[in-house]
């Protein structure tokens, strides 16, 4: 049984071949993007608001929400990030119940890329929120020998982020196998709205996360920019 999206080859352009993990990045995308320009067009602010409208408002207030309790900031700066991160995870693992489709989360490659922007991301605010030196000054908090440490934190907590939602995605797609191979007939049905929720919530978890990593670095900063202010 073929677990990684990778192994799955769609076509070939030239020399490149495209397997199912980039194809099927790329339809979410496209999705994505075709719904925020429909929603773009129909987007009102008079008379009764549309159902499409209503959906994404209620993500939106929820994510910022979210945001604004885990951070206790101000939420219009991590907005954008953090509810990409969130929609393009859930859409991903949501449309796993289309026949034919495979989750690009469920290839080590996607989770590592979306980890790896959670990487950058995490001093990109804090260089924003506090300078480039109140960033790196926190590194050597609260003593100098501390920074190779620090850093390390920093790359293993980004690697745990990508091996988590891997492994999530990629255990529940064994797990389905195995029952749909024993009864094939009642299990698809159970798997697929299991899988609904399992979906959500890695989304859920993983933008959290991200922004938690974002919070904590930006609250180090002001703290070590204003040790004596209370």
């Amino acid at each position: 049984m073929e677990i990684s999206p990778d192994s799955w080859i769609l076509f070939t352009l030239g020399p490149v071949e495209i397997n199912a993990t980039i194809g099927f990045t790329w339809l979410v995308m496209a999705l994505l993007i075709a719904s925020a320009v429909v929603l773009r067009l129909l987007l009102t602010d008079t008379g009764a608001l549309t159902r499409w409208q209503n959906l994404w408002e209620a993500i939106v207030e929820t994510v910022r929400d979210q945001i604004r309790e885990v951070s206790g900031q101000d939420p219009g700066p991590y907005l954008p990030f953090v509810a990409t991160l969130f929609l393009f995870i859930a859409v991903s693992n949501i449309l796993a119940v289309v026949p034919g489709y495979r989750p690009p989360t469920g290839s080590l490659s996607t989770t590592a890329a979306l980890a790896l922007c959670v990487l950058i991301a995490v001093p990109l605010f804090g260089v924003a929120q506090r300078g480039l030196g109140g960033y790196l000054r926190s590194y050597i908090r609260p003593t100098p020998l501390m920074a190779p440490f620090n850093v390390i934190g920093e790359l293993s907590r980004t690697l745990a982020l990508a091996i988590r939602l891997y492994g999530n995605v990629m255990s529940g797609t064994v797990i389905a196998g195995i029952l749909i191979s024993i009864a094939p007939f009642f299990f698809p049905v159970l798997m697929q709205l299991l899988g609904l929720l399992t979906g959500v919530i890695q989304a859920y978890i993983f933008a959290i996360l991200a922004m938690v990593y974002i919070a904590s670095a930006t609250r180090a900063h002001a703290g070590a920019a204003d040790p004596e202010g209370d």
